[in-house]
């Protein structure tokens, strides 16, 4: 069984998004990692670009705090660990993923597997725009230098995972901007909350582990 990824007809036309889908799939492609979906072929049938990749178990973490909130201080530490380790390869590979957040991770709590997903936005050098000049990502979880659009490496990708570790063990995100304007503003200059003001039980080191991940520098 394998899963097949499909660009929509009216992205296929435009050379952007094509140029995306085959980065995702020449990136990924080039990680074999036990905690990296894996890419086994792609190309293009008739008028459509296909991505065929590794079936896996399980729901992505969106899914997960959508049903639950937030989870256990133990099953945020071990999956935040195993998205590092996959992130880890990665950068000695060259790869900067860009994109890290729950929707693009995929757990099976039960069996404990976890899957870092969707390289459409990564690069194989240190940009962080498309020859457009777009900067991509989700608002959210984007690092400062990100959001500024400036270089970006794997540091960038930290950042990210420690958003996405903040809101596992809190059921929020660190900045909430309004508008786009006060979020840029916030990740740029304004400090993350420390996780305990929010759940006072967690420990200190997680709450310092997170601290690192969320500095501006």
């Amino acid at each position: 069984p394998v899963a097949i990824k499909v660009l929509f007809p009216e992205f296929a036309v435009d050379p952007n998004f094509v140029e995306r889908f085959r980065r995702e799939a020449q990136s990924a492609a080039n990680l074999n990692h036990p905690n990296i979906v894996g890419v086994y072929d792609w190309g293009q049938y008739a008028n459509t670009y296909f991505m065929a990749m590794e079936y896996v178990q399980g729901r992505t973490l969106a899914d997960i705090l959508r049903a639950n909130g937030h989870v256990n201080s133990h099953q945020a530490a071990e999956i935040a660990s195993e998205i590092a380790a996959a992130l880890g390869f990665a950068h000695r590979n060259g790869v900067v993923h860009r994109d890290i957040k729950p929707a693009n991770v995929m757990v099976d709590l039960e069996s404990g597997l976890v899957k870092v997903t969707d390289f459409g936005v990564a690069r194989l050098d240190d940009s962080s725009r498309t020859r457009t000049g777009l900067v991509l990502g989700t608002p959210s979880f984007m690092s400062p230098e990100q959001m500024a659009g400036r270089r970006t490496d794997g540091r960038s990708d930290l950042y990210s995972l420690g958003v996405m570790l903040f809101q596992l063990l809190t059921a929020s995100l660190p900045h909430q901007g309004e508008t786009m304007a006060k979020l840029m503003n916030q990740i740029a200059n304004e400090p993350a909350p420390d996780i305990r003001s929010l759940r006072p039980e967690l420990p200190q080191e997680l709450a310092a582990v997170v601290s690192l991940a969320l500095e501006k520098r």
